[in-house]
């Protein structure tokens, strides 16, 4: 089953399990961030059904962008009071010219799409340089066991998500980036709220 279709059958229940509760308490918390930066233009890679949109500052112009239409079209009523425009495409392949974006947001996505070395390395691309990537996901840590987590990502990653990417070594192969911070938040440090910025030229 391809991510498209999968998403396309998942789009109606997923705000059940990620609307409320910790996971959206983190989110307010990861994307508290962009109120520290003057007004500027900010992709959303894999938007999903628009679960961030209620934390957002409204100093910014936001692009959103979604692979599938089922759950982009769950996210316009949740755009209000913001400036917003949707996208369909692929986090993978971003239709945006290179340094268009001053921010780019990786909520829940970079543990979802089959590369996410492709889509940490596309997020870099459409980036200016000083810019800061916001991401918010699972990731496993260089020589962690998680023998569990490691036998189920097979099946796991044809519904919904992986449960075995390494950040390390995605980040490793994205040397333009580097770490500004990287804090364990949740499910003793599984999840990890992260902030990058590419490098000055």
């Amino acid at each position: 089953m391809s991510l498209k279709t999968s998403y396309r059958f998942i789009a109606p229940f997923y705000d059940a399990f990620l609307e409320r509760g910790i996971v959206a308490d983190i989110r307010q918390r990861s994307l508290a961030a962009l109120r520290k930066f003057a007004r500027g233009r900010v992709l959303i890679s894999g938007a999903g059904t628009g679960l961030d949109f209620s934390f957002l500052p409204p100093q910014h112009d936001y692009v959103a962008l979604e692979l599938t239409a089922a759950m982009q079209a769950r996210s316009l009523d949740r755009a209000r009071g913001l400036e917003m425009a949707w996208v369909r495409g692929d986090s993978m392949a971003l239709p945006f010219a290179d340094a268009s974006f001053d921010h780019v947001l990786l909520h829940l996505i970079l543990a979802v799409v089959p590369e996410p070395q492709r889509c940490l390395a596309e997020a870099a691309r459409v980036l200016r340089p000083g810019g800061r990537i916001l991401l918010l996901d699972k990731f496993l840590r260089r020589g962690e066991r998680a023998w569990l987590r490691r036998m189920l990502s097979p099946l796991s990653s044809r519904l919904a998500t992986r449960l075995d990417v390494v950040f390390e070594d995605v980040l490793e192969n994205v040397p333009q980036l580097s770490v500004v911070s990287d804090q364990p938040v949740l499910a003793r440090g599984w999840f990890r709220m992260i902030e990058l910025k590419k490098k000055e030229i």
